[in-house]
């Protein structure tokens, strides 16, 4: 799969709308009893309306007509109660269904972000942090009025028009025909302008996703940015996406606004009818004055309803897009996955076995070619070689962080497919040359090794990798806050944090990717004895470019072209006079 990035649209996949929409609504069959609850409010509501013109009509037949002051005094009383209780009504049903729809809202973004936290690497190789975020925050957040209003709007108005809708033919045909005269080219007109304005609103979330991850990834690497002096050019960068951004907007609105002033156009040319044809049968006595008011008043409410349906189905379309992408999200498969009942991992001992294993992130090109070795329980095994040899390859299927595409990965003689990925991963520690420090305390990012540890815990694990003293030494110790990514912290402190994070895991199996790579010579000293005792009892793999820090390994691997070319302990290679050897001599001599 290519690498999508800022400036290339996601693609999108085509699924049919009426799918999109009943999977979406499926979220609110748990809220039965609260949606039924609303339904009988807006029930009465529709009742209250569909009286008012009743009682105008016999207000001004019955009562204005004959000069009877006391009857209409009664019919007044009645319609201000009724419409209080309906007022009162139509603020409860808004309540109710604001919690149902950010209930709603609330499960989506929880289903996405677990399912997000289920993907494998491979998925967020291929696309930038900020299209995810928009995803998981812009198009959930853009379904709350669809959800809110698909009980408020959509069901009480349909049923307002089809009541609506038979009072007029009841009270007069004719009438009732003049003001529907324009209905069915409405209909085609909203079918066509539907299907261009959904095509316009998925490409205004594509190019509404493209900004977002730019953004995000400038200013992730603001430092950079700042460094070069490149400012002028990045704010270029997104000025042209912005532009993207409102011309894409600009397209989708103008399509949505033909709507109302096909609505109102509708009503308007309605309205008239009425009244053309409602004089003319008023002047022949066929209908009496209060029935062409009540009438009028019944156009009103059959196409007020039309323009709310015509409000919904614009939502709709405008947001139907944002559900689509996140459905698309859900509906991606783990590429790394529990096999049907696997089981749990059991204690590792940490015998190791790659046998024959092939693999490659792309399916084209190869990084790892027919490699076996095995490894005993407690050995300590240092991977060498070039940038881009396999390494950190090797450690990531070990991991299982990818699956192999030939051979097989064993522990302890225990295909790694064959068990639960939390119980392998739980007893692993992997520690990568990127270290990332969450936003909270020192505290709370050494306890992410271990979730229940005691602050005594913590402290002895700071302490073995000789991180306790500079902590110590911070205005608050333990309790200092850092921000994302650790900042404001040196880069060999936000690593010797990361050690005693993974000191305090006590994993089986240990993964060190150039964990030391940035670390000064003094704190390198301080720190090579904490590794030392981390190391003890555990199967180790350790990624160094530095090779003074692992001539103590039992075993190095010289990694490269595929393969593993060198294997032995530090004098054996020296002995050979191959590839480590001269690797070791070419840093000793630019030491030197």
């Amino acid at each position: 799969m290519a690498v999508n990035n800022f400036r290339e649209d996601e693609q999108s996949k085509e699924e049919l709308k009426k799918v999109t929409i009943l999977r979406l609504f499926s979220y609110m069959k748990k809220y039965k009893k609260e949606i039924i609850h609303v339904l009988i409010i807006m029930g009465l509501i529709i009742t209250v309306n569909v009286l008012n013109p009743i009682l105008m009509k016999i207000a001004i037949d019955d009562y204005i007509k004959k000069f009877n002051a006391k009857g209409l005094y009664v019919i007044g009383i009645i319609a201000i109660i009724m419409n209080l209780i309906s007022r009162y009504c139509m603020k409860k049903r808004i309540v109710i269904m604001s919690k149902v729809s950010n209930r709603v809202l609330m499960e989506i973004r929880q289903e996405l972000y677990e399912h997000l936290q289920k993907l494998s690497f491979n998925f967020f190789d291929n696309r930038p942090v900020g299209k995810v975020l928009a995803r998981v925050i812009g198009d959930v957040n853009s379904l709350k009025s669809v959800l809110t209003n698909s009980v408020i709007s959509l069901i009480p108005d349909f049923v307002t028009l089809i009541v609506v809708l038979i009072i007029m033919f009841v009270l007069n045909v004719k009438l009732a025909l003049g003001a529907l005269a324009l209905l069915p080219l409405l209909v085609f007109g909203m079918y066509f302008v539907q299907v261009r304005a959904h095509r316009r609103w998925q490409i205004f979330r594509k190019k509404n996703s493209n900004m977002n991850a730019y953004t995000h990834e400038n200013f992730s690497g603001i430092r950079v940015v700042q460094s070069f002096t490149a400012e002028q050019y990045t704010s270029k960068t997104f000025r042209e996406l912005l532009s993207e951004h409102k011309r894409s907007f600009i397209n989708a609105v103008r399509l949505n606004d033909i709507f109302w002033p096909m609505v109102e156009i509708s009503w308007g040319i309605g309205t008239i009818m009425v009244f053309l044809i409602g004089v003319n049968l008023s002047s022949k006595n066929e209908i009496t004055v209060g029935t062409l008011i009540a009438f009028t008043t019944y156009v009103g409410m059959f196409w007020q309803p039309i323009m709310n349906l015509s409000n919904f189905y614009n939502q709709l379309i405008t947001n139907i897009a944002g559900a689509e992408r996140i459905f698309e999200i859900l509906d991606t498969k783990p590429d790394i996955k529990d096999i049907r009942n696997a089981k749990k991992m059991p204690s590792i001992k940490g015998n190791v076995t790659f046998d024959n294993i092939t693999f490659g992130y792309d399916e084209k090109v190869k990084v790892l070619e027919d490699v076996s070795f095995n490894i005993k329980e407690g050995e300590t095994i240092a991977l060498v070689g070039p940038t881009g040899a396999g390494k950190t390859t090797i450690v990531n299927l070990l991991s299982r962080f990818y699956d192999v595409n030939e051979g097989t990965v064993k522990i302890d003689g225990i295909d790694i497919r064959d068990v639960s990925i939390e119980s392998l991963r739980s007893q692993m520690g992997i520690m990568t040359q990127d270290t990332f420090l969450f936003t909270g305390t020192i505290k709370d990012n050494i306890r992410y090794g271990k979730l229940d540890a005691t602050d005594e815990e913590i402290i002895e694990s700071a302490k073995a990798v000789h991180a306790h003293e500079f902590i110590m030494k911070l205005e608050k110790g333990y309790d200092t806050a850092v921000n994302e990514r650790g900042t404001k912290l040196s880069v060999g402190q936000r690593q010797l944090i990361a050690f005693a994070r993974i000191m305090l895991s006590k994993p089986k199996i240990l993964i060190l990717d150039e964990a030391t790579s940035s670390i000064d010579t003094h704190t390198e000293r301080l720190v090579q004895k904490g590794i030392e005792e981390l190391l003890k009892n555990r199967t180790s793999f350790v990624i160094a470019h530095r090779l003074s820090t692992i001539q103590k390994a039992n075993r190095i691997f010289v990694v490269d072209k595929g393969n593993i070319l060198e294997s032995g302990n530090h004098d054996e290679l020296m002995n050979q006079e191959g590839i480590y050897y001269n690797l070791y001599m070419a840093q000793f001599e630019a030491i030197s």
